[in-house]
């Protein structure tokens, strides 16, 4: 019998699976056992991940070394705004400077009386005696002797050749050529080259009025010929220095016009006619303070006052003083001893100089 068959038959015979059987499914158990171990390497697999996952965990430890930039970076924002802590350390030396100028204070009236005293000892180019000679009676001429050497005082003919540099009425603007603004201030300089002006300077300064001589100077110009407008804003047609030293018409009547230079110009031009005084002042050496009536080119000055025979300097002087100290009020002076009041106006509220000049009785 064939081996085959018989391994057959016993198989059958038993009813069963003999034991090769079971060692025949020994490869099966390999077979399948690789299915087990096929999980295997997922287990490992997965191991990748916790591997993979390492860089992360050094990527996100990189972001934390990244911020660390950031916070060397702010480093300078706090030196940069240490900067600024001593970038206004330069404000501070520089209000530091106007503490060395003196706060500005208010001019009491003594200051008033004693400081208008010394301008006038200090005015050596008033009128002295013979050089000028009032025909204070009569009527017609008012100057009966004007000395030629009162008249070639420096500020004196400074002031003369100012006088022709402007508009007789409001309303035609006023032309500032070179030559008369060089007139302008060749005047301001020979007037501040005098004691008069260094005293008012001085005093100024030392009552904090200003922080600088330059700056004082600077505005002692722009409120005497700063231009503004009488003509209601059509034209810049007047300044101060041209109201109080020249004078104006308005309306077929003097305005301004307190300087006695300027009515021995007109005079002896013959366009001023002396129609008499009202109030003479007590001082019997210049200066004087008279009030007076007179005709310009016809048209009627019926009261006006002035100083006479004092040098134009002393006029700019005391003016300036009592506009700085008493703007649009009366202000009390003193000179010679006698009490005198000057009433000055500022233009609309601004720094310049509408009218100045010294009240009198009638």
């Amino acid at each position: 019998m064939s081996p085959w068959l018989l391994w057959l038959l016993l198989v059958i015979g038993t009813g069963g699976v003999p034991l090769e059987p079971r060692a025949v499914p020994e490869p099966p158990r390999e077979v399948p056992g690789s299915p087990w171990e096929v999980p295997e390497p997922p287990r490992e697999v997965p191991e990748l991940p916790r591997e993979v996952p390492e860089p992360p965990r050094e990527v996100p430890g990189s972001p934390r070394e990244v911020p660390e930039p950031p916070r060397e970076v702010p480093e300078p924002p706090r030196e940069v705004p240490g900067s600024p802590r001593e970038v206004p350390e330069p404000p501070r030396e520089v209000p530091g400077s106007p503490r060395e100028v003196p706060e500005p204070r208010a001019v009491s009236d003594a200051e008033l009386r004693e400081l208008s005293e010394q301008l006038l000892a200090a005015d050596s180019n008033r009128a002295g005696p013979g050089q000028l000679e009032l025909n204070l009676q009569g009527s017609g001429r008012l100057f009966a002797r004007v000395s030629p050497s009162l008249l070639a005082v420096p500020t004196v003919s400074a002031l003369l050749a100012l006088l022709d540099n402007y508009e007789q009425r409001p309303g035609r603007a006023e032309a500032e050529p070179p030559e008369e603004l060089r007139e302008q201030q060749r005047f301001l300089e020979a007037a501040l080259a005098t004691p008069v002006l260094a005293l008012l300077e001085r005093f100024v300064l030392h009552k904090g009025l200003y922080p600088s001589a330059e700056a004082f100077r600077a505005d002692l110009h722009s409120m005497w010929f700063g231009l503004y407008s009488r003509s209601g804003g059509k034209v810049l047609d007047s300044c101060g220095f041209e109201h109080v030293f020249v004078g104006e018409v308005k309306k077929d009547a003097v305005s301004g016009c307190h300087n006695w230079v300027q009515l021995q110009a007109l005079e002896s031009a013959g366009r001023l006619q002396y129609l008499g005084y009202t109030w003479d002042g007590p001082w019997a050496a210049f200066p004087d303070v008279l009030s007076l009536r007179f005709r310009w080119d016809g048209h009627l000055k019926a009261r006006g006052s002035l100083l006479v025979g004092s040098s134009p300097e002393f006029d700019l002087a005391l003016f300036t003083l009592c506009f700085l100290a008493r703007p649009d009020r009366q202000c009390h002076i003193s000179l010679g001893g006698e009490a005198a009041t000057i009433q000055t106006y500022s233009w609309d509220k601004q720094r310049l100089v509408a009218s100045a000049y010294p009240l009198t009785p009638q």
